[in-house]
């Protein structure tokens, strides 16, 4: 699906951020990007998207050569491609539905979206992702008045909102605390799982990453030192990715709790019922 070939990121000041990366990610499949700070998983992210110019290499989304696009053909694209920020990266004067409706702009273009002109569809799919994301009472809280893990849910139900065939994310639990991290963490899984979605995930909580992703890619000064199963990942291997330290006495993951259900308010049923019957626009 995904397949990057000789994918380099030098940096005007002679830095460079990654050399010779050589990735496929096959459909449905979350892969972990893991590494010290400035390895580059950022930068590898970024440059799937365009956020970041590539300086050397081929990527390719499914039939689409990436990097030779620009102008509406490379905005285009850009609708496959969902990302999740590290901030959030929400409007924090908008309302929670309005900063997921911000999903639609690659569709509905900026002007509808300034004056919240979004078609039908895409404000019930609104209402089902916050639904199912756990937010459905939290629909007109302005964003600032969110938690953190309130905050990133509206993100991804934003980026699913585009009906993307890839998730970029950018260390989704790195402002969150540990019960609040496993529930995302858990919700981007079984969200990919249900839309067979491939997934890209930047992150550095190692424990985390074994649990919840398919595949484990470690980066290491821009260059891939191990790609394998989370099984593999041994203490020799987090000592070849990081440096030397007593990995054998890093805590094993704690056992799987369930994710808080919000209740949902009566008021919200009745929207939905309003919406799917066309009496509300």
């Amino acid at each position: 699906m995904l397949t990057l070939s000789g994918v380099g990121k030098r940096y005007p000041t002679g830095d460079r951020a990654l050399k010779d990366i050589e990735l496929t990610l096959p459909k449905g499949q979350v892969m972990a990007l893991i590494g010290p700070s400035g390895a580059g998983k950022s930068t590898l992210i970024r440059c799937v998207n365009r956020l970041v110019e590539p300086t050397q290499g081929s990527i390719r989304l499914e039939d689409t050569e990436l990097t030779k696009l620009s102008g509406h053909k490379l905005r285009h694209a850009r609708r496959s491609m969902g990302m999740i920020f590290q901030e959030y990266a929400l409007v924090d004067r908008l309302t929670v539905m309005e900063n997921v409706l911000s999903g639609q702009l690659g569709y509905v273009g900026f002007w509808r979206s300034f004056l919240r002109r979004y078609p039908q569809e895409a404000v019930v799919e609104a209402f089902r992702l916050l639904e199912r994301v756990g937010l459905p009472h939290a629909i007109d809280k302005r964003a600032d008045a969110l938690s953190g893990g309130q905050r990133q849910r509206v993100g991804i139900a934003r980026a699913l909102l585009q009906s993307p065939k890839l998730l970029l994310v950018d260390e989704p639990t790195a402002s969150l605390d540990p019960k609040t991290s496993r529930q995302i963490m858990r919700l981007i899984r079984e969200l990919c799982a249900e839309r067979e979605l491939a997934a890209i995930i930047n992150i550095h909580d190692v424990a985390l990453a074994q649990q919840f992703a398919d595949r484990i890619v470690g980066l290491r000064a821009g260059e891939i030192v191990f790609d394998g199963l989370p099984s593999e990942l041994d203490s020799e291997m987090l000592t070849t990715i990081y440096g030397e330290e007593e990995w054998d006495t890093t805590p094993e993951p704690m056992d799987d709790e369930a994710a808080d259900d919000a209740p949902v308010d009566p008021p919200y049923a009745r929207v939905m019922s309003s919406i799917e019957a066309g009496a509300v626009r």
